[in-house]
Order: structure tokens, then C-alpha cells, then sequence
């Protein structure tokens, strides 16, 4: 380790990565210099700029593999479950299963940006008449089309109801590819009404108790139709111990995001810290193996704090990130024009907030299910990323707009302006598609501005 930790290009993480090794790096199964990836077709590798921990070299590796790891269960034997949109329920589901892993095709909106359109994923949808209104992760009906990326699921079970029209569009029409789908209802959270049995859900919101029997009927089915699958009955207390295993990985990255966004200089990178808290919908394919990776994100983490060190200056102005970015560049373009994350809402605080281990396992899930802010009203996330931002000293907003996502267009208004109001912080929003290359100089000015205007307000 150098004694200040630096981000590194490409190039110069494989002349690190081979000094590790003469040093007598010790690396899982998967592991390797980053650059081999490339030849996999990950062109965007060239373009961003990684930390230079082994901690974060195991990350990168973990989350550039999945797709053989895929492919490798599947000649072992393993059962393969695509779930569409819930973000982190279902998959608690299945892993408590022997023998099956599951995944998000969904995922595969990522595709685009880190293989810089080479794929040609988007170009499929668009012939299949899936066009530029829809948002990337129309990506994933070329992965289907090409089965080029990854290996088709042997079940795909999707949610319905209160979710993202276009995943929802899109997942219809893969039915109607003939891609059968199980698919269950998560209604729209409302309010309990005067005098109306209510229930206390992870992260703060609060739902009727009849909304959670019914998401808790909708995941009986969800579990029967996993035993039928898996040929092996899915007691209670396989899912008692699928949530506590689900749990440590959440405890795990509770204890990432605590230091990354609350020590004086961050002791990891923003980039990093989006791909750590995305492992957590569905532990990129391999439960026990993703809680190794973040233990070390969390050891090196904290040995950079004790040591008072950063990945990023402690002056760096403090920004609340809104909505994963479609390009993993911005993250780098963020730190460079002088900001740093101190804080996240990623589309899915839910499967970062621990699921209750003290009721019925199903009761716990659908308590957990319907604690996703986007199955509510946006006043409700904007609570909670006031809440957010307060724990964390953010001294700002940014707001990323996914092209074509339904969400989005009105939602980041409605959240901005609870924040001015509240928080009298700046707030801008900017679209980031997935690959911000033409726009850069753009977005780089934007989010240099809101960087300025900070500063010029810190008190002297």
C-alpha cells in the first residue's frame, strides 16, 4: 500500500498490480490485473481512474466476473433466478435455497457505459421498437435477445404494481419473447389512516398493517413458486437464516457508508463506494464471497481513517448523490472538480436497512419490500435523504437524472425543492447518460459551480 492512498489509471493499476504480486499479493480465484478485463470488451476501464487499494482491486475483479461466475454455476448444477426490479428481496429469498444464485438481468443498463457501446445492446432494442425514451436498462432486452452477457435464467420472477413503468414495459415484452415470468404485486405505500393498524418499517416509514399482509401474501407465493423450483421446501428457518446471512452483508456496508461518507477526508473513492453499495440487491452472485470483499473495503477503510489519511482531500465540499449514475466516469468527474459523496440514495435504501429478525421471516421481507422509496410518494424520500444528509454534514445536492426514466422526470423536482427548503443547501440536477464523454466538459462545469458556490458559503 502507498502511504497516501491516490486513484490510478488503467495503465498504472497493472504496474501496481504487478508490483503487489511481487510482493506476494494473495488473491481469490477471480482475481488478476484489471487490464485483462479489456480484452473482455470493458473499454471504459480506460477512462476512469480506480483506488489503489488491493481491497478495491478484489471489488473491481468481484463485479467484472459475475458473468463467469454465472456461467460457472451454472455448469456446477446451480439454478439460476432472474429477478426483475424489487432490488434486494427476492434474492434474500432465493439464496436461502441450496443450489440456486440469483441475479438482476437488469443489471445489464450498466452494459452500455462500461463496454462504451460496443455491445450494440441498445441498437437491439431499438429494432425490438424499445427506443431512447425508455431508460438504459433497455439494455437488458438486447441481453436477452444477443444471450451474449449473461446466461439466460431458468426462472425470471418480477414485481408489478408500484414499480418502474419501463422496467415493467420492458419485462412484458420479454414475456412475450417467451421469457415466461412469475410476477408479484407491490402495491403503492399510502399513509395509514386515522385510527388504522399501522407498522413501523426499516429506514423510517411507516405503512398500513393491511399493505403488509397483503405484501406478505404476494411473498408466500413468491416462496412457493421458489420451493416448486428449487425441489426443496423453503421453511421458515432457511429464510431466518438466508436474512441473517442477508444482514451481515447489510451490516457490512452500514459500516462502509459510516466511514466513507462521515470521516473528516474519505477514505474511499465515490466510484468505489457505488460499486460496494450496489452489491447489496443481490451480492453479485455469490453470498459469501461478497461479504469477503466488503470485510476488506471495510478493514482498508478503516486503517485509512485510524491513519487520518483520505482518498479524497478533506476539504472537498460534501455532496448527497441522488440516483446511481449510468456512467461511472461522473464519479470521478465529481471528485475531480472538487466535490466528494458523503452520502447516497441509490433507488434501493431498503436493501441497505437491515431486515427485522424479531417476527416471521415473511412478515420480516414484506415489511422490508414496502420500505423501498419508490414504491411511495417522493415526499418520503426526500425525508429520508434530509435525514441523510443531516447524519452525514452534506453541504449539498446533486441530482441525477437517468435519460427516459419515468421516475425521473418530475420526482428530482419535488426532492430538490424539499431540500432547499428544509436544508437551505444548493441543489442541482443534470442528466448523466451513459456515456458522458461529448457532455463532460459540460458537466464538469456544472458540478464545478455547485463546488464554488459551497465554498463561497462555508463560514470563514
Amino acid at each position: 500500500m502507498t502511504e497516501l492512498p491516490c486513484k490510478l489509471t488503467l495503465d498504472q493499476w497493472d504496474r501496481r498490480y504487478d508490483a503487489l504480486v511481487a510482493g506476494g499479493l494473495r488473491e481469490p480465484s477471480y482475481g488478476g490485473p484489471l487490464g485483462r478485463h479489456v480484452d473482455d470488451g470493458n473499454l471504459r476501464l480506460c477512462k476512469l481512474q480506480m483506488d489503489d487499494s488491493p481491497a478495491a482491486l478484489r471489488l473491481w475483479n468481484f463485479l467484472l466476473s459475475e458473468e463467469d461466475r454465472l456461467a460457472d454455476a451454472r455448469r456446477r448444477g446451480a439454478r439460476l433466478v432472474g429477478v426483475l426490479k424489487d432490488l434486494g428481496t427476492v434474492p434474500v429469498m432465493a439464496y436461502s435455497l441450496d443450489r440456486v444464485v440469483a441475479f438482476y438481468p437488469d443489471g445489464a443498463w450498466w452494459i452500455p457505459c462500461v463496454m462504451e457501446q460496443s455491445d450494440g445492446l441498445l441498437a437491439i432494442a431499438d429494432r425490438l421498437g424499445v427506443d431512447e425514451s425508455f431508460c438504459p436498462v433497455r439494455a437488458m432486452l438486447g441481453a436477452f435477445e444477443s444471450q451474449a452477457h449473461f446466461p439466460i435464467p431458468d426462472l425470471l420472477i418480477a414485481s408489478v404494481g408500484a414499480t418502474c413503468d419501463d422496467l415493467s414495459a420492458i419485462a412484458q415484452r420479454l414475456e412475450g419473447m417467451g421469457h415466461p415470468i412469475f410476477w408479484w404485486e407491490i402495491p403503492h405505500r399510502r399513509p395509514p389512516e386515522a385510527g388504522e393498524d399501522a407498522v413501523h418499517l426499516p429506514g423510517g416509514c411507516v405503512a398500513p398493517a393491511a399493505q403488509v399482509a397483503f405484501v406478505r401474501d404476494e411473498l408466500e407465493r413468491v416462496r412457493q413458486c421458489l420451493a416448486r423450483f428449487a425441489g426443496q421446501e423453503l421453511t421458515d428457518a432457511r429464510l431466518a437464516e438466508g436474512i441473517g446471512r442477508a444482514n451481515r452483508v447489510r451490516r457490512l456496508l452500514g459500516q462502509l457508508r459510516q466511514m466513507a461518507y462521515s470521516a473528516p477526508a474519505a477514505p474511499l473513492p465515490a466510484l468505489e463506494m457505488l460499486i460496494a453499495e450496489m452489491l447489496a440487491i443481490h451480492f453479485c452472485s455469490d453470498q459469501n464471497e461478497c461479504m469477503a470483499v466488503l470485510g476488506e473495503l471495510v478493514e482498508e477503510a478503516r486503517r485509512r481513517e485510524r491513519a487520518g489519511v483520505g482518498a479524497v482531500a478533506p476539504e472537498a465540499v460534501r455532496v448527497f448523490w441522488l440516483n446511481p449514475v449510468a456512467d461511472l466516469r461522473a464519479m470521478n468527474v465529481l471528485e475531480d472538480a472538487g466535490g466528494r459523496v458523503c452520502g447516497t440514495e441509490y433507488l434501493f435504501s431498503h436493501a441497505l436497512d437491515p431486515i427485522d429478525e424479531d417476527v416471521p421471516p415473511t412478515e420480516a421481507l414484506a415489511r422490508s419490500a414496502l420500505a423501498d422509496l419508490m414504491v411511495g410518494s417522493p415526499i418520503d424520500r426526500a425525508e429520508r435523504v434530509c435525514r441523510d444528509m443531516r447524519a452525514f454534514g452534506a453541504e449539498a445536492l446533486v441530482i441525477s437524472r437517468i435519460p427516459g426514466a419515468s421516475h425521473c422526470s418530475l420526482e428530482g423536482a419535488i426532492i430538490g425543492e424539499v431540500v432547499r427548503q428544509r436544508l437551505g443547501v444548493p441543489v442541482v440536477e443534470v442528466e448523466v447518460p451513459p456515456l458522458t464523454d461529448a457532455m463532460e466538459p459540460t458537466l464538469r462545469t456544472r458540478l464545478e459551480a455547485l463546488v464554488e458556490t459551497v465554498r463561497d458559503g462555508r463560514t470563514p
